[in-house]
């Protein structure tokens, strides 16, 4: 019998697509599809600061740039749009979810930002793309999750062809993946072709973050002030962060590139 989260219920709902609960421990708020899985967790005190790893882990491209136009694919309890939201003061944030009980929900619960620089549509990730304009966007976080498993989009060529699109030249995309993607696979060779540095995070639960940025980038030290700063502003630890970096698909971009 699969494990089922035990908080107290403190909303309940459902869409065509099935069940959303929020469910409240001591210090946490969880958002969950099935009760079996975290879509979202905040704490309850701080709802900017991401709890899970793999959001925190998503937001290491603020540690190359401070873009002015970020996206959100799949918004969840809009854990991602609070921290842009608190890091980012001068960034217009556009989020893109399936569901509107799942907006609603998130807007009640987990205080997503009411902010006129945060921009809510309800769609499918796949014609929000196609309508944003070229180079429309800094910065695109993913993370699509049905109630038990990811989205095969994410994993898309055509899906990532859109994001290379309406990704400014020091665009970054960053995509939560429940599983790492082969270092000589299709998906792989394809951000490659189209992004100079493609590189991996593996959280301590086996979730994979896979980065691609439109200029080649170094690593910077854990020492590193611009780390320090961060921390001072959305306290996830980010230079330890940082330290789990891995570049190794880069070598891959490079013979991509030699290859063309």
């Amino acid at each position: 019998m699969p494990f089922r989260l035990n908080g107290n219920v403190t909303y309940e709902t459902g869409d065509a697509l099935g069940p959303i609960r929020v469910l409240d421990y001591r210090k946490h708020r969880v958002l969950t599809f099935d009760s079996v899985f975290e879509q979202s967790k905040i704490a309850r005190r701080k709802p900017w600061l991401p709890v899970h790893e793999y959001n925190r882990a998503m937001l290491l491209p603020l540690a190359f740039t401070e873009p002015a136009r970020a996206t959100v694919l799949g918004v969840g309890g809009g854990v991602m749009i609070g921290a842009l939201h608190r890091l980012l003061p001068d960034c217009d944030i556009h989020g893109v979810e399936l569901r509107q009980a799942v907006v609603d929900v998130a807007r009640e619960y987990f205080h997503m930002p009411d902010d006129p620089r945060v921009r809510i549509s309800v769609s499918d990730v796949r014609p929000a793309l196609r309508d944003m304009p070229d180079a429309s966007t800094d910065l695109i976080l993913t993370d699509l999750y049905s109630a038990d498993r990811m989205s095969p989009v994410q994993a898309h060529r055509r899906f990532i062809d859109q994001c290379s699109r309406v990704l400014s030249d020091t665009g970054w995309l960053a995509m939560n993946f429940h599983l790492a993607p082969a270092r000589d696979g299709t998906l792989v060779r394809h951000l490659a072709r189209l992004f100079p540095e493609v590189m991996l995070y593996r959280t301590r639960t086996n979730n994979y973050v896979i980065y691609a940025s439109k200029q080649p980038v170094a690593i910077p030290p854990s020492s590193d002030p611009t780390l320090a700063a961060l921390e001072k502003r959305l306290p996830i630890g980010w230079s330890g962060l940082v330290e789990k970096l891995m570049p190794q698909y880069r070598a891959m971009a490079e013979a991509e590139e030699t290859t063309a």
